[in-house]
């Protein structure tokens, strides 16, 4: 994650890409915001991963799974969530690797419900929840310092994924 620091702070630093997940930030809290990734990896075992995209070998964002504090914490619960530059928007890579995160966080990290946080004015994140097969479960709360952040919870349990990638198959 080191390597894709600079990378991390042009992203965190673009105000359209940041509109609706915490605002643009400086490049000393992107910093903290790249660690707190690389603690949530050593702490819980699992966090967002860096999105790497193939044909140029930039990094382009980052995606999977996000629970601070882990189950102790007021999350709203086990999210799919996911952050791209401009230059990957409409692209499929926030599908594409939301649905192989999904896979991951099922099969391996063992949820058993999955959510994503998205604010109701963010309509590109919703098409990426739909195409998911999440539903809109309604308004939800994230904790301080988002807490007057509006947000949806969109959803779907282990069992629906699930039934929906053997369809796939």
């Amino acid at each position: 994650m080191q390597e894709d620091f600079a990378a991390w702070a042009v992203f965190s630093g673009d105000p359209d890409v940041m509109r609706f997940i915490g605002g643009a930030v400086q490049p000393d809290a992107a910093w903290r915001s790249i660690a707190t990734m690389a603690g949530s990896w050593a702490l819980l075992g699992y966090g967002m991963f860096s999105v790497i995209e193939k044909s140029s070998g930039k990094c382009i964002g980052r995606l999977g799974p996000w629970r601070p504090a882990g189950e102790e914490g007021n999350w709203p619960g086990t999210e799919i969530g996911w952050g791209l530059t401009r230059s990957a928007w409409g692209k499929g890579y926030a599908h594409e690797g939301a649905a192989a995160a999904m896979d991951w966080a099922v099969d391996v990290l063992g949820w058993t419900d999955i959510i994503h946080c998205i604010d109701p004015d963010n309509v590109a994140s919703q098409h990426v929840a739909i195409a998911l097969g999440s539903k809109n479960r309604g308004p939800g709360k994230i904790p301080p310092p988002f807490e007057n952040a509006p947000v949806d919870i969109w959803g779907q349990t282990a069992e629906q994924w699930s039934a929906q990638r053997t369809a796939r198959a």
